[in-house]
């Protein structure tokens, strides 16, 4: 008899063991909560990170609350109940909640704490948004304009978050009732406050690309992930005035709204939007090259412009076809206004399919741009455009299949940098460096790129650089000027030029300086933004700068290229890229300066003067001017913020 009871006591604890291991994790996360919730009401931003527990039922856990919940109370019982509401079935999973005034995450392991960086010009954050939509659809009213307008105030509204510190908080309105029936429309952004401005910007415009035509359409909605969340509805459903009010001034006939074209999505009208000139002009000109191929009896090339006989317009079923419907495991690559996917054509051939989403900030008259341009360039350091598809919202160029990707996903990886030997990393400085002087100087028009940085040099199989993504390209006639400016300031952060970042200025010294920053990229296999601290600097121009004064450059390289046989070449391209970043756009050398620098040892280098941005430190408190830009690639939003 105390046999059969000590056995059955024994299954009870076995059989009960994985309910304890558990109710240890469970245990751990309404602990983490109510650390959460203390932490995050006493905070200046309202957000807060925890760890909890042993191995392994440790909990990592995040709450972060609103920016419009002021009072620290009401956000330390947002968090609390949001926890209370954790059942025991779900404490062995990530979990991720919104209470409506904040929103708490946990998991089991340590990436939840880690702020995903913007390291490829996209959102670190890939977390599988919630989302919510409102259940009507607009069905009265200009239907067309409302989505314009209400989508061009999420974009600013974005723009807003990501450059108000320290909360990354914005709201907005639009008011609807100056140019429709509709009601006015409130929007809200926030990033949790450990992002950078930049990567609050990616991570809120990865939300914003997911928005389809179906959704574009709802009166309401939200999504977020960990570290970014939106949400727009047709009543005030938020405390406080908003932040931001829309239009500033009364908007003025269709050719106003046609400056909205950068914005992140357009529902899928079947007649030409907004009636502008440029874009009629563009769509009957590709009618009227559809007409022509069609009379061809489906010959695939065509001439464009007469300039160019292995240019094509490829149809939407054919592309379809050729990237297996557009499959995911066709998809090379995600930006925020679209994918790129590897097809294959009937011939065998191999291409790289560029689909601009519906949503897409690259508007026509960009797309147009690009798809000009790229057609007459011809240049062994320059993809190849081999052609385009425009049929009703779509928007889709055809480019050479490219197989090592980009610059970036080598030079940024440390398992992936060892393939680059020296030699091959020179070959691709001085390779792109002859790519940007065939655009400055030797093309039939010269062009400024106006957005270089390792995302936009894809390697070929030889690993050979292409200069790509020509969408935000000025072009200039014989008959204009170098110089320019613009109000509209396009690129990326920490590639931009001081004197475009803060006054439109752009030239070709713009171009120059952006191959500066691109060289102590490669040979540092770091990046220059970010928030790694580099000897009491955040950016890596004025930890160079501060190693060449103190004769410590060899520490700026990576130590898989230290070698006494390349340091005098290496220590030459530390100087030419001194010279590249100079604050004074006039003391930058031109791209056949750096050709004829870098081909010849025997050319006498000049000393550099102090680098742009040498003040950007850790701890500096002094701000300046900051610039809304709209980047028509993969990171739309950029926020620049010059010191």
């Amino acid at each position: 008899m105390a046999t059969t009871i000590g056995v059955v006591i024994l299954l009870l604890i076995l059989a009960s063991t994985p309910f304890l291991a558990a109710a240890d994790f469970c245990d751990n996360v309404k602990a983490a909560g109510a650390a959460l919730s203390q932490n995050a009401s006493s905070s200046p931003v309202q957000f807060a990170t925890t760890s909890f527990g042993q191995a392994p039922d440790v909990v990592y856990a995040l709450a972060l609350c609103l920016g419009n919940i002021l009072d620290g109370s009401s956000c330390g019982a947002c968090i609390t109940n949001l926890f209370a509401n954790v059942n025991q079935t779900q404490c062995d999973k990530v979990g991720f909640s919104y209470g409506g005034n904040c929103t708490i995450v946990y998991g089991a392991t340590a990436d939840i704490l880690a702020a995903p960086s913007n390291t490829t010009g996209r959102s670190g954050d890939n977390t599988p948004p919630f989302q919510d939509w409102n259940i009507r659809n607009v069905t009265t009213g200009d239907v067309p304009r409302i989505v314009n307008l209400t989508r061009e105030l999420l974009v600013r509204t974005a723009a807003m978050a990501a450059t108000t510190t320290p909360k990354l908080y914005a709201t907005g309105v639009m008011d609807m009732e100056r140019v429709t029936t509709y009601p006015n429309v409130y929007s809200q952004a926030q990033c949790t406050p450990d992002l950078s401005g930049d990567d609050c910007s990616a991570c809120l415009l990865r939300l914003l690309g997911m928005v389809n035509s179906t959704m574009s359409l709802r009166m309401g909605g939200r999504m977020g992930v960990t570290r970014c969340y939106f949400r727009y509805e047709a009543s005030h459903f938020y405390d406080a005035q908003p932040m931001l009010s829309l239009p500033s001034s009364p908007p003025g006939p269709a050719q106003t709204l046609t400056k909205r074209r950068s914005m992140l999505w357009v529902i899928p009208v079947a007649v030409v939007p907004l009636a502008a000139a440029a874009f009629l002009f563009f769509i009957c000109y590709f009618r009227r090259l559809k007409r022509q191929r069609r009379a061809s009896r489906g010959a695939h090339s065509l001439e464009w412009q007469g300039k160019n006989s292995d240019f094509s317009l490829f149809e939407f079923e054919q592309l379809l076809e050729a990237t297996s419907n557009f499959s995911e495991e066709s998809k090379l690559g995600q930006g925020g206004f679209g994918a790129v996917y590897k097809g294959h054509l009937p011939d065998g051939s191999e291409i790289a399919v560029k689909r601009l989403a519906s949503h897409s900030g690259q508007g026509f008259m960009e797309f147009k741009n690009e798809v000009q341009l790229i057609a007459k360039l011809q240049h062994t350091n320059l993809v190849r455009l081999l052609g385009c598809c425009s049929q009703e919202e779509e928007k889709i160029l055809v480019y050479e299949y490219l197989p090592n990707k980009s610059l970036d996903f080598f030079i940024f990886d440390e398992n992936k940098r060892v393939l680059l030997d020296w030699t091959k990393l020179l070959a691709i400085i001085e390779g792109v460096a002859h790519g940007l002087l065939y655009l400055h100087k030797h093309s039939r028009l010269l062009v400024i790129h106006r957005d270089l940085k390792p995302s936009n040099i894809l390697l070929d199989s030889e690993m050979n650089p292409k200069i790509s993504d020509f969408g935000l390209a000025k072009i200039f006639s014989s008959n204009d000027t170098e110089e320019d400016i613009t109000r509209r300031v396009v690129g990326t952060y920490g590639y931009m030029a001081p004197e475009y970042a803060s006054k439109g200025i752009f030239s070709i010294k713009s171009d120059v300086f952006s191959f500066g920053v691109i060289i102590f990229e490669i040979l540092s296999g770091k990046r220059n933004s970010g928030t790694q601290q580099r000897g009491g600097f955040i950016n890596l121009l004025g930890y160079a700068w501060q190693l060449w004064e103190e004769g410590k450059w060899i520490d700026l390289v990576d130590a898989s290229l230290v070698s006494d046989s390349h340091s005098a070449k290496i220590r030459r391209c530390i100087n030419i890229a001194l010279l590249c970043v100079q604050e004074n756009a006039v003391d930058r050398p031109t791209m056949g300066d750096i050709v004829s620098l870098l081909s010849n040892e025997t050319m006498i280098l000049a000393e550099p003067k102090q680098p742009a941005y040498i003040n950007v430190r850790v701890g500096n408190e002094e701000t300046s001017t900051t610039q809304e830009s709209y980047s028509i690639n993969d990171v739309s939003i950029s926020i620049t913020s010059p010191r």
